[in-house]
């Protein structure tokens, strides 16, 4: 018998906790007071199940969510062992080695977790399978629309669910509609730092983005303004909730300025709000302000997680949304059944909702140990985002400075990766989120200020 299998199976029977999350919580117990130290060995499944009176299919998803979790590695032929702690953390975003995806924290309460399940369950079950297995009319039925609507009244009061297109992620929306307002070789005006995802479909589509020099409150409006007089951009993109990457928000003010620009100039706005949902107070989106011009689109990515592919457009008007349906139909024919029937039930069940909650609420404590952790630097956050902007030290090489992190097992973005005007400054971007738990994030941002203090000549290159 395994040695701490009688103490692992007295908690089984004093906890209501699903026994293969407990097994995890135990490990991590033993990680933690030291009674499992790294290259412990731990028993086979079939050996752990029988002292543990528990089936294989249980002990196997314990060992699972210990190793999603960073806790155990498994070797075929050699066994399951102890990863312990080391000053380094696994690299995030699957098995790249960079980490360019901004991810929201994975929630672990077991009750929500057990929710997100039972839902799934009640949407397979109370369906006809064939149903979610064919083409559907594209946007969306009347009641995934009507969840749209829904979920996007939180920030569009007045939306209505004919006007709300159901779409497999935001980036598709964006690809459809740029390729609708946009001609290759024609311009857009974008942020100067922006969401690099605009980038790749730019390039894509050979469309040029001009770029808006950016302040404290958001888009240069004057510069806008001086495009539309001499380039004739076809559109504004805009991410005006906790900008990707510098997690600014766009001022009420600049908001109105930009929608009074684009208003005497006939140019449509689209409003990337990925993050809208997350700030609890946050400036109304300007699609209040020009509704006749603004292409507004949010989706599950930033607070649910980023596997549900299901977001949500909402067009100035029937037209409008009839031209971006064509582009959509021929660059994506449909977003899947099966996943907008789950965004569906879980708005309207509330899941959505606790989700978004309990991503929030994670966001906040992880915010609290970067403001303890990088005590003293000058860095930029939003107290219920998941990412920071980190200015560096005068002097430091942004690419050395992320490959120097990368050795030491942290992830961050540098600031060419978000440049649309070719000047980058000195900054990275740091994700808080994606799979590592809160006590991982703790030792990242540990091991970056760690960083930071070190003379800069450290990380600058040596010709």
């Amino acid at each position: 018998m395994y040695k701490h299998s009688p103490h692992w199976r007295k908690q089984l029977k004093l906890s209501d906790k699903p026994a293969y999350v407990l097994i995890a919580d135990l490990i991590a117990e033993g990680v933690q007071n030291g009674q499992l130290v790294a290259r412990d060995r731990l028993p086979p499944l079939r050996d752990l199940a029988v002292d543990l009176e528990l089936n294989y299919t249980t002990v196997a998803r314990a060992y699972a969510e210990a190793r999603k979790r960073g806790l155990i590695d498994s070797h075929a032929g050699m066994g399951t062992f102890v990863r312990g702690r080391t000053p380094s953390l696994p690299l995030r975003a699957g098995g790249s080695a960079e980490m360019t995806m901004n991810l929201p924290p994975e929630i672990e309460d077991p009750l929500l977790l057990g929710r997100l399940r039972e839902s799934a369950a009640a949407v397979l079950s109370g369906s006809a399978i064939h149903d979610l297995l064919r083409y559907q009319d594209f946007g969306g039925t009347p009641a995934d629309r009507a969840a749209g609507a829904l979920w996007l009244r939180q920030c569009l009061p007045a939306c209505r669910a004919e006007l709300v297109m159901v779409c497999p992620g935001i980036q598709s929306a964006l690809v459809a509609l740029i390729s609708q307002l946009a001609r290759p070789g024609e311009l857009i005006c974008v942020e100067s730092l922006t969401y690099p995802g605009i980038k790749a479909i730019a390039a894509q589509l050979g469309v040029r983005l001009h770029a808006l020099p950016l302040d404290g409150d958001g888009p240069d409006a004057d510069a806008f303004e001086e495009a539309c007089k001499s380039l004739s951009p076809k559109a504004l993109y805009c991410n005006p909730t906790m900008l990707n990457p510098t997690t600014a928000t766009v001022s009420q003010q600049r908001r109105e300025a930009l929608v009074d620009v684009a208003l005497r100039y006939a140019i449509p706005i689209i409003e990337d709000d990925a993050y809208a949902m997350l700030p609890r107070q946050m400036p109304a989106p300007m699609a209040t302000l020009a509704p006749a011009l603004t292409y507004y689109i949010t989706g599950f990515s930033k607070c649910l997680g980023a596997g549900l592919r299901a977001a949500y457009l909402y067009s100035p008007g029937l037209r409008h949304a009839e031209r971006v349906a064509g582009a959509l139909r021929a660059t994506t024919v449909m977003a899947s059944p099966i996943t907008t029937r789950l965004a569906t039930q879980w708005v309207n069940d509330g899941t959505a909702l606790a989700m978004l909650l309990a991503i929030r609420k994670e966001s906040m404590a992880r915010q609290e140990l970067a403001a303890h952790r990088l005590a003293g630097f000058d860095y930029q956050a939003q107290p219920e985002g998941f990412h920071l902007w980190l200015p560096l030290p005068t002097g430091t090489n942004v690419a050395d400075f992320a490959a120097h992190m990368r050795t030491q097992g942290v992830g961050v973005v540098s600031s060419a990766a978000f440049s649309t005007d070719g000047d980058p400054p000195p900054a990275v971007r740091v994700s808080l989120g994606g799979p590592i738990n809160r006590d991982q994030c703790d030792a990242a941002l540990h091991l970056l200020g760690d960083a930071l203090a070190t003379p800069p000549h450290m990380h600058t290159r040596v010709m």
